[in-house]
């Protein structure tokens, strides 16, 4: 599926696991995923990703503030504590 976030158009993915849905949307440097997504393996593939938790659907993704990041997203400039937003901004820019 498809949403707009900063007036840029970005895939995600969402479904129903268990208690809580797995949530995801992916900007083309890397990813922003909920806790179900394993940072520890993101990491050791060199995945660039973002993660919230708490999130139930894109729209509490969207307006959520990062929880964690692997190194490569550090690189970057996102880190802990920023909005998801402005992490999009970062991981869907052109450079």
């Amino acid at each position: 599926m498809k949403t707009q976030v900063n007036g840029k158009t970005l895939v995600f993915f969402t479904e129903q696991l268990g208690n809580m849905p797995l949530v995801i949307i992916k900007a083309r440097k890397g990813y922003v995923a909920c806790s179900y997504i394993s940072k520890e393996t993101a990491e050791k593939v060199g995945d660039v990703a973002v993660f919230v938790s708490g999130v139930k659907s894109i729209d509490d993704m969207i307006n959520a503030k990062v929880k964690d990041v692997t190194s490569w997203a550090e690189d970057l400039g996102i880190r802990a504590g920023m909005s998801v937003k402005k992490a999009l901004e970062i991981l869907d820019g052109e450079e």
